[in-house]
């Protein structure tokens, strides 16, 4: 345990390394765990671009809205098509089996979200994602493990499936919901095609654009130094920043793309881990 704990952590510190390393140094190669000539100057450059704050709200944004629309109305699908009685449930479930394995392709996809007046609009990040097959079916798997006589006894006593769902159902249902809000939230954080080909507004555009352009702004001016016989090179307004390498601030980009999910993580790990299990092997 402790040689796979070692060689998953390695890239990982050797990233944050190299993030910290100076970018002249770092032409040089040979860094390993800790930066040979230690600067916070990757991470100036990142955040100098002054479309970065923006991006980030985006991103925190549209990963809050995201998790919560998309929790919501995938576990509602999934508690409806959790009880045995409905009707047409089996027509039900292989309609959203057929997506799972057919798709209408990139170019009718774009057809209907522009026909919807999606395109440039924050919604685009939100309304195709409120629904997920694969994580209803998880949710779908566990809510059908719970006992029927909690749901009964509260249809006696008067209630209604809304009150069943909201105050039954999702209480004790803690694991499986954390697990796939997870699934959400990571998914919402790391998402960036579709402000790839949706958004041409650079205000709407989450952190993970951003970061792309950054880069690649990065790897101009390397390529310009390469030009030019140097390692470093001032790029004023072009490069944002001074002595640019490629490296350095792809690795910075990284760190600061995880961080965040690093830090959550840890909190939800023990509810992901059962909720999963459970999620998977009841029904």
């Amino acid at each position: 345990m402790i040689c796979i704990l070692l060689i998953t952590l390695y890239p990982f510190l050797n990233s944050l390394a190299i993030s910290l390393n100076h970018a002249d140094d770092t032409a040089r190669g040979g860094i390993n765990l800790i930066p040979r000539d230690f600067t916070i100057r990757n991470y100036q450059r990142i955040f100098e671009n002054p479309l970065i704050y923006n991006a980030y709200f985006i991103t925190v944004a549209r990963t809050l809205v995201g998790t919560v629309t998309g929790l919501f109305f995938t576990s509602l699908l999934a508690y409806g098509l959790a009880h045995s009685e409905l009707v047409g449930r089996k027509f039900y479930i292989y309609i959203c089996l057929i997506p799972m394995y057919f798709g209408g392709g990139l170019i009718p996809y774009y057809f209907l979200v522009r026909g919807l007046g999606l395109t440039n609009n924050f919604l685009v990040y939100i309304i195709p994602m409120m629904v997920n097959l694969w994580n209803m079916i998880i949710m779908r798997t566990y809510f059908m493990g719970i006992p029927t006589a909690l749901e009964e006894s509260a249809r006696i006593d008067g209630a209604r499936y809304w009150t069943v769902f909201w105050w039954i159902y999702f209480p004790v249902s803690t694991p499986v919901v954390a697990a796939i809000a997870l699934f959400f939230g990571v998914a919402q954080w790391n998402s960036w095609f579709d402000a790839y080909i949706f958004m041409t507004e650079q205000t709407l555009k989450p952190m993970q654009s951003i970061l792309i352009s950054i880069v690649n702004e990065a790897r101009f001016a390397e390529r310009i130094a390469e030009a030019a016989g140097g390692a470093a090179v001032d790029m004023g307004n072009i490069g944002k920043g001074r002595e640019v390498n490629v490296r350095s601030i792809t690795m910075a980009t990284m760190i600061v793309t995880i961080l965040p999910i690093v830090m959550v993580y840890p909190f939800l790990q023990k509810y992901f881990i059962k909720g999963i299990m459970v999620g998977s092997l009841k029904g």
